[in-house]
């Protein structure tokens, strides 16, 4: 027989390369065919419930490195609770209806004007279910574990049918109303926007400051060349101006300059000054802000009169003191215009283009920004103009379009912010955010937000529930409301553009406001937020393995200002609940420069590349090595780099399969307290993991639980547990003490690593699992590791702790000496320790081989003084030495013994009574190298 047949060398099929592009699609298939989520949720019934409630990502586009952060870090929590004690559903959703999506039809050539609006709504709705079934094929390659039979899509009738019920106990309540007042309007769109919808991008707008002759002083100003000064970025909105907002609480001055009087701010005057290149001018008056409290001034271009009004929201920042107000076009103007009782004046269309109510015929039917010019011009030739000039500013967007936006008064409906705002703030205060400073960002939002336009004038939505009478009364009541329902429960809303308004509503209805018994539907939609905003009535509260409200809701940032925010206004609106218990929120994805993703910067990474050429794991992976709380950052180098942590992950895995292929946990396990002291230790350290990952997990802070985990691979396992552990599973008696010891340790890491891991590499987990001893088929259907309680706990961790600080000394004097080419590799070394009276004790109280630990052919640890050419130290003094003797082609010590069993000559004393024990045959056959 040869030597290596007489060692126990480690042996599995668990190969080293995961080949995961391939073997990933295997197990999900295996997990479908197996139906695991609904066996995981089987076996936890009747334990507590968490509820993870999915904010649905829009139907449109393969999905992105965005979308893999959200919906892995969603699988990872989740899979974490079922493993861990809770019953936890996860249902996904999806957003499908909006303006993108009318848009992909217009890229297709699909004119919506030409279509009757069912025939259109029937091709958006197509589109969308083609868009959900293209990226539920995307989340499901990403080894997302969740009930994909029965996922929620906004456009689903029973879905609709409860979004009409949820508008329709908001307007019992009061909270909506219809009102004509100034939103953002995207031209591009030819519709409202919500606040979410809006983006801020750099533009260059004109600035001018313009004069308004004074026209009644109320004897204070006086009328002969006197004017009130404004300055604006908005020339296309003069030919709306109805008056001039001053701050009562201000003071203004009346500065005399060439021959004219201009009345400015004070605080503001130095800056006007400058920008107008006054060099001479003069003080002569001075009055407050209230004091020009309904003064008059005459129309720069169309002479009519313009009111002085008060209000608090001018301030000294820009400007000349002195606010250029027009109702139709600003939320302040507007405010403060309803106050003076002026009428609200938007002389503009859907397209962002004048109307005839412009009271100046050459603007009719010219676009908003192309008017800028045209009015700059008139406003010179009238001689009020007197600074033109250009600056670049942040100006609000259509997030969709990426054309700017403007403030338009239209009849729109509303949600009443101001109704519920305390009630909002006050569940806020009751909410669990992630991180903290989510709080008072969501609460500023509720707290400075204006009521919410729910009204859009697209096609592709769920139709707002209202008729009208013969005298334009809206009509919205439990009975319409109920009847709208039931049929968008069977039919969809496309029953609302198919069917008649008599058969909308409910049989025999009739209305003091229609003698004729003549009724007309809404034309416009319901806002897209308000879609999704409604999921915790559609879902959370109607699906029986679901609870209202759900434990957690996770998603980007720029949800505060969306689905948080929509989702918590529907909510207290009609529960007086928040519909979440906690946020957590996570950052946007960059690339590694730390730019946003874009096919023109040629920086976009597809999941769908990354799964085909590495695998769906080093995605999962990436998920859990990163800080989600902030902006993450991604790029092949980045990925590269998870691949090699991923191959150190399944190579150390490898390692412990295969020296316990021969290990059966049932018969060969060694109870704790028989363990070999270094045994126990690592068994301490690796209970300890389990703690912490516990605890990290819990905390939904995966990037812990990965550092924990890698950390203990790398550290007490590859560089120091298993680096020895060759010398005792190898070398030692199969059936030795020693080497059971450690593979009951080795096995139960196996088990516990795998857990721990499997929220973060299900895949890779299930097929380490295979290779186990363990009963259950699938490690998914395992519970996580339990924390053992270890009495000698303390003791052990101090212990060993000195010697891992002694050991790391060791490892020094022994580099000092391979670099003073004294010895090559460790075993080569004979090393004697002198180390110090403190060190000395510990090492006393440890029953140990610390030769073997510290892989050594000698070692000496003496209570002598340590000679003068002693490496010293902090723990002692040390001196290195090359071992004499020569090397046993077994263990590969240097021994001085090899030859003194006769019958096995080839070998050291310590390996033959091994080999005789345990191949007693050799005797009579011999061993050769």
């Amino acid at each position: 027989m040869k030597v290596k047949d007489t060692l126990n060398l480690g042996k599995t099929k668990f190969k080293m390369r995961g080949n995961l592009p391939v073997r990933e699609a295997q197990w999900e298939q295996e997990w479908d065919d197996d139906k695991l989520y609904e066996q995981r949720l089987k076996l936890n019934e009747g334990k507590p419930s968490f509820d993870l409630h999915d904010g649905p990502p829009f139907a449109n586009g393969n999905i992105h490195m965005g979308h893999a952060l959200n919906k892995i870090s969603k699988d990872i929590i989740v899979r974490f609770k079922n493993m861990n004690g809770y019953y936890a559903p996860f249902v996904p959703g999806w957003d499908t209806h909006g303006l993108p999506i009318e848009q992909q039809l217009a890229k297709k050539g699909i004119k919506r004007e030409k279509l009757g609006r069912a025939e259109y709504r029937q091709l958006c709705e197509e589109f969308a279910k083609k868009e959900v079934k293209k990226q539920m094929a995307d989340f499901k390659r990403l080894g997302i574990l969740a009930d994909w039979n029965h996922p929620y899509i906004t456009l689903q009738p029973e879905y609709e049918a409860e979004e009409i019920r949820l508008f329709g106990e908001m307007y019992q309540k009061g909270y909506i109303y219809k009102g004509k007042k100034p939103v953002y309007w995207s031209p591009s769109s030819e519709s409202t926007l919500a606040e979410a919808e809006v983006e801020y991008h750099d533009v260059e707008s004109p600035s001018i400051y313009i004069s308004f002759p004074v026209k009644d002083g109320k004897g204070i100003l006086n009328t002969t060349d006197t004017y009130f000064l404004i300055w604006t970025t908005t020339p296309w909105t003069i030919p709306a101006n109805q008056g001039i907002t001053v701050n009562p609480a201000f003071d203004y001055s009346v500065v005399e300059v060439n021959d004219k009087r201009y009345v400015i701010g004070t605080n503001r005057l130095e800056s006007v000054a400058e920008a107008l290149g006054w060099h001479d001018y003069q003080v002569v008056q001075h009055l407050k802000g209230s004091e020009m409290d309904r003064m008059l001034a005459t129309h720069p271009l169309y002479g009519q009169d313009v009111l002085l009004m008060n209000a608090m929201h001018v301030t000294a920042e820009d400007g000349t003191g002195l606010v250029h107000t027009a109702s139709g076009f600003g939320e302040d103007d507007y405010n403060v215009a309803q106050k003076y009782g002026l009428p609200v004046f938007s002389p503009m269309d859907n397209k962002g283009c004048f109307t005839e109510e412009v009271p100046d015929a050459d603007l009719v039917g010219v676009f908003y920004a192309d008017a800028n010019k045209l009015v700059s011009d008139k406003l010179k030739k009238s001689g009020n103009l007197l600074k033109l000039s250009y600056f670049t500013h942040s100006y609000p967007h259509d997030w969709r379009t990426k054309k700017p936006v403007i403030y338009r008064a239209t009849i729109q409906w509303f949600a009443s912010i101001d109704k519920c705002r305390e009630q909002i703030l006050a569940q806020i205060d009751q909410i669990n955010f992630m991180p903290s400073w989510g709080k008072l960002r969501l609460h500023n939002m509720i707290k400075d937000r204006g009521d919410w336009v729910i009204s859009r004038q697209r096609a592709w939505g769920v139709p707002l529930p209202i008729f009208y009478a013969e005298d334009d009364t809206p009509i919205v009541t439990p009975e319409t409301i109920n009847h709208i329902a039931e049929i968008f429960s069977k039919e969809g809303s496309n029953a609302w553009y198919k069917r008649s308004v008599k058969e909308l509503l409910p049989a025999g209805f009739t209305s003091e406001h229609s003698p004729n018994g003549e009724f007309r539907k809404e034309t416009d939609i319901l806002d897209v937020w308000f879609d999704s905003g409604s999921s915790h009535r559609a879902v959370l509260a109607q699906r029986t393995n679901l609870h209202f409200p759900a434990d957690l809701y996770l998603e980007g940032s720029d949800q505060y200002r969306g689905w948080f925010n929509s989702s918590l206004i529907t909510a207290v609106a009609t529960t007086e609940k928040a519909p979440y218990r906690s946020i957590l929120s996570q950052g946007f994805v960059l690339d590694d420069q730390g730019h946003k993703m874009s096919k023109s910067l040629g920086n976009v990474i597809a999941p769908s590349d990354i799964i085909k050429k590495m695998g769906a794991e080093i995605i999962r992976l990436w998920v859990a090595s990163v800080d989600a709380t902030s902006d993450v950052a991604v790029s092949q180098s980045i990925l590269s780099q998870t691949a090699e942590s991923y191959r150190k992950i399944r190579n150390t895995f490898r390692y412990l399969l295969a020296n316990t292929s021969d290990f059966d946990p049932h018969t060969n396990k060694v109870a704790y307290e028989d363990l070999n002291s270094i045994d126990q230790y690592i068994e301490v350290r690796l209970n300890d993991l389990v703690q912490d990952c516990l605890v990290s997990y819990n905390k939904y802070d995966f990037n812990t639980v990965y550092k924990h985990i890698f950390a203990f691979i790398s550290n007490d396992l590859s560089a120091f547990y298993l680096d020895f552990a060759k010398d005792v599973l190898y070398i030692e008696g199969k059936d030795s003490h020693a080497r059971r010891s450690m593979q009951t340790v080795i096995y139960d890491a196996t088990v516990k690593l795998a857990k721990l891991l499997t929220p973060i590499l299900p895949h890779t987990m299930e097929e380490i699992w295979s290779f186990t001893k363990e009963k259950e088929d699938h490690i998914q259907l395992t519970d996580m590791p339990k924390i053992e309680q270890y009495d000698n706990r303390a003791e052990l961790l101090n212990n060993w702790g000195v010697f891992m600080n002694l050991r790391d000394d060791v490892l020094k004097a022994l580099e000092e000496a391979r670099n003073s080419k004294l010895i090559g590799k460790s075993f080569e070394a004979a090393v004697t320790i002198y180390p110090t009276r403190e060190t000395k004790a510990v090492l006393d109280k440890l029953d140990a081989d610390f030769r073997q630990i510290l892989i050594v052919s000698k070692l000496v640890i003496t209570d002598s003084a340590a000679p003068a050419e002693a490496f010293k130290l902090p723990n002692g003094s040390f001196v290195v030495e090359h071992a004499e003797g020569e090397v046993c082609p077994r263990c590969r010590m240097i021994r001085t013994d090899i030859g003194a069993d006769k019958e096995l000559s080839i070998i050291c004393g310590r390996c033959a009574k091994i080999v005789k024990n345990d191949y007693p045959e050799l005797i009579q056959e011999g061993l050769e190298e």
